[in-house]
């Protein structure tokens, strides 16, 4: 099946990859992100359609809904890090851009399209959160917190929309390395951006977590992925990671 495929933050990173891999399925993708060029250059490249937009810009992503007309499958990919101080040092000010971003962010574009995706032949919501997401870390408080409350959304609307043919899907990563995640958590400082990946070897890409999308976006409308939890080998569980060798090239 496929139809029009909605993705956010899809300017770089998970959401370029997503946005690229439901393409190759036969999806109209609608690719949103803030930043035009990129948005216009992952176009030429794929035939997406762009669409420049915020997703905590509330009359924005209105706007949007009401011009898009129909859609089948949303992926909620907007979102991301800042900082990693403990509790005690923490900046309330990227806490709030966090929660704006990964869970308003989410809200919005989610009630936006919701009637979309009822109106259609069956709906797809695909949230990626992250193993933060259920798993707390020291230095992640903020960005654990916001994922925490992503994923809480995405249980809740699931509950919510039992009986609907609208399908409810997490997809929760967890060490993925692109060219900007750690960079932006970083601030900048890409010696402390390349040191969080220091000697893991083949740490998760975007296109891996593109694959697990795809996936659980093409089986059969009555299945239902509730959650995918997908890590690198070399990751076992939030604090058990392996930095050494690990495949034999």
């Amino acid at each position: 099946m496929a139809g029009i495929a909605v993705v956010t933050g899809a300017s770089s990173g998970i959401g370029a990859a997503t946005a690229h891999r439901l393409a190759k399925d036969g999806f109209d993708v609608v690719a949103v992100a803030r930043r035009a060029e990129r948005l216009h250059r992952l176009a030429a490249e794929t035939g997406i359609r762009p669409y420049v937009l915020d997703v905590t810009d509330d009359a924005g992503v209105r706007r949007f809904a009401a011009e898009l007309g129909s859609c089948d499958v949303l992926v909620n990919n907007a979102g991301g890090a800042l900082g990693a101080d403990p509790v005690a040092e923490a900046d309330a000010a990227d806490w709030e851009r966090m929660y704006s971003v990964n869970v308003l962010g989410t809200l919005r574009m989610t009630q936006a399209l919701l009637p979309l995706l009822r109106a259609g032949r069956g709906g797809t919501i695909v949230t990626v959160t992250s193993t933060a997401a259920f798993t707390a870390y020291e230095g992640g408080g903020g960005y654990s917190a916001a994922k925490h409350a992503e994923r809480a959304l995405a249980e809740t609307l699931r509950l919510e929309l039992c009986g609907e043919p609208v399908r409810v899907v997490e997809v929760a990563p967890g060490m993925v390395r692109t060219e900007e995640f750690a960079l932006n958590r970083m601030r900048g400082d890409a010696q402390r951006a390349a040191a969080v990946y220091e000697g893991v070897d083949r740490p998760l890409t975007a296109d891996d977590v593109a694959e697990c999308v795809a996936l659980a976006v093409g089986l059969p409308q009555h299945v239902n992925v509730d959650q995918l939890v997908v890590r690198p080998l070399a990751q076992a569980a939030q604090h058990q990671l392996h930095r050494g060798p690990l495949f034999r090239d």
